[in-house]
């Protein structure tokens, strides 16, 4: 149900912004409502690194842990990633990192629906926030780490 897409031009090489965004068990030190991140596995599959991981988000009296399979590919800079298990009906979403000039071009999507209409709900109501804060949070801590 709700969609979000956006791009950006950051001042950092589209590698590090790939390296950040594939830190999946980095995730809680720094994105809003991620409450723990575990990396199941993760093997090599048709010339990219395939990792299955569980994420608990924790937002307000919720609490609930999905997990994804997150398909990597650096040579192309992309991240694709898809749900497994939890409390979705769907969720995909996909990251695109590309050098442009003095930095690069980050293009994400992510399109998901929660089988809790209750939750859904209040998702609905903050979604477009929530999607920019997230995006916030990327961006501080590229800062952090290459600023």
């Amino acid at each position: 149900m709700p969609t979000h897409a956006e791009t950006r031009i950051l001042p950092y090489t589209a590698r590090q912004m790939y390296d950040l965004v594939a830190d999946v068990g980095r995730y809680p030190e720094f994105l809003p409502w991620c409450a723990a991140a575990r990396i199941r596995t993760t093997y090599p599959r048709d010339g990219a690194e395939i990792m299955e991981a569980d994420l608990v988000i924790s937002f307000k009296v919720f609490r609930e842990r999905f997990g994804s399979r997150v398909t990597l590919w650096p040579e192309a800079g992309r991240i694709e990633t898809e749900y497994l298990d939890g409390p979705f009906r769907y969720m995909r979403s996909d990251w695109r990192f590309a050098d442009a000039g003095e930095g690069c071009e980050v293009s994400f999507f992510v399109d998901f629906e929660f089988r809790n209409a209750v939750l859904q709900g209040i998702i609905g109501v903050v979604f477009n926030e929530a999607m920019q804060r997230i995006v916030r949070a990327f961006e501080r801590r590229a800062a952090e780490l290459y600023g």
